[in-house]
């Protein structure tokens, strides 16, 4: 099978895919995309290139589609090229939104086409209009709508299409849900493994937290409203009022990967850092980790926050409770499909700092009590997003679109979880 891989960020939510078919030597994987700095073996990389920037006086609403169509026009020619080269791939698996899946259809009309839908712009009733604090102008809700443009164009276009969860799917117009299934991608559930009684120690960037009992940590991509940094901070405040000897480790890039960044330039780190005194001695801004320190994070977490708006779930919640983390999360759509308070983590409302600490501090108080729902957070990983058991659906999907086969829309491991009935005394 010949199959062609579209991202601008290779190889993102396809690496695994990417690889399983690679090692087989009848297939001929290829991978479009505008990163040149990574490479797979087995995999072909194309690099495309958008022939110029959005142009800056484009009106607001549609400069995100100007950037998709000409991610997609870049796309198109580098296609061009492969089938000059004799290749005609049998299916195409592209991430929707950006661009590169545009003319697909136009380029390849005869080649079955699957996206990866991972989000759904809606002004109201999720992450847009969540925060009181940060309510939408007016011109905010056609802007908006308007940023669908080129996810709506390849949910015409697409043969199948896929979401990680029950509730990404969830914000795609329904008369379009007959077309999307759900399926994980999949945590690898051997590589992130509980580590009882592990000390934190990252030779490589200084830290030696090895005589700490204490342990609250943070994992994100970015230090920004959408992930709850501002409120994690502010309960980090409240929580060293009252344990002197806790610590934290606060994983992610100074930057804001979603949402806005302040209109000063300032980053929402030194902002807050600015507002709530800290004893920094005790706070511990890491970074980016790579995978090895970062799972040593995981592993020697007595407290897990995971913060976010109705949003996109992220990876690395799952990927703590593959690793025995106590998750304390929000009350928050993306998050209780995955956790159930008081069985498998605990539930905080996201704008409560203080609720926030109390529950950091009750877990602090009362570790052995809450080894259950430690032990049942590492089932609910194991058992619905395991890699090794999601992979070779995600490898028969790909199939029957290349064969044009039905599917159906729930594939199996993407329903509740089936978990232990409530115990009460958690707070």
């Amino acid at each position: 099978m010949k199959i062609l891989f579209l991202h601008p960020n290779f190889p993102a939510q396809f690496r695994h895919l990417a690889v399983a078919l690679s090692q087989d030597s009848q297939n001929q994987v290829v991978f479009a995309t505008k990163n040149q700095d990574v490479t797979l073996p087995g995999i072909t990389k194309v690099v495309f290139a958008p022939s110029r920037d959005p142009h800056p006086q484009v009106h607001h609403y549609v400069r995100t589609l100007e950037s998709a169509v000409l991610q997609g026009q870049a796309v198109f020619r580098v296609l061009e090229q492969l089938k000059g080269q004799g290749f005609v791939p049998d299916v195409v698996y592209g991430h929707s939104g950006w661009g590169p899946t545009l003319f697909i259809k136009d380029a390849l009309p005869r080649t079955p086409m699957l996206c990866y839908f991972e989000w759904f712009y809606n002004a109201r009733g999720s992450d847009a209009d969540f925060d009181p604090s940060d309510p939408l102008s007016l011109d905010d809700y056609p802007r908006i709508r308007t940023k669908n443009a080129p996810i709506l164009l390849d949910l015409y276009s697409c043969d199948r299409g896929l979401s990680p969860t029950l509730w990404q799917r969830s914000q795609f117009p329904p008369e379009f849900h007959n077309k999307i299934s759900v399926l994980h991608d999949g945590v690898d559930t051997d590589y992130f493994v509980p580590k009882p009684g592990s000390r934190l120690v990252l030779p490589e960037v200084g830290l030696d937290l090895s005589d700490v009992d204490e342990l609250v940590t943070y994992v994100a991509r970015g230090m920004e409203p959408y992930r709850g940094f501002p409120q994690f901070i502010q309960a980090i405040a409240y929580l060293q009022q009252r344990r002197p000897n806790c610590h934290v480790v606060i994983v992610g890039s100074e930057r804001v990967c979603y949402g806005k960044s302040l209109p000063d330039g300032r980053s929402y780190k030194a902002m807050m850092l600015e507002q709530v005194p800290l004893d920094l001695s005790r706070v511990h801004f890491v970074g980016s980790l790579p995978y090895g320190q970062y799972l040593k994070v995981l592993q020697a977490s007595s407290v897990h926050v995971y913060l976010t708006r109705p949003f996109v779930l992220s990876w690395s919640m799952i990927e703590a409770m593959s690793a025995g983390c106590l998750v304390l999360a929000s009350n928050t759509a993306p998050v209780t499909e995955v956790i159930q308070d008081e069985q498998n983590g605990l539930l905080v409302d996201f704008f409560a700092p203080q609720q926030i600490a109390e529950r950091i501090n009750e877990v602090l108080n009362h570790p052995n009590r809450m080894a259950e729902l430690r032990a049942n957070a590492r089932q609910t990983a194991f058992q619905r997003y395991n890699l090794s058991q999601l992979l070779p659906l995600h490898l028969n999907l790909i199939a029957q679109v290349a064969a044009r086969s039905p599917f159906p829309l729930e594939l199996p491991g993407n329903g509740k979880p089936k978990s232990p009935k409530p115990k009460r005394g958690f707070g």
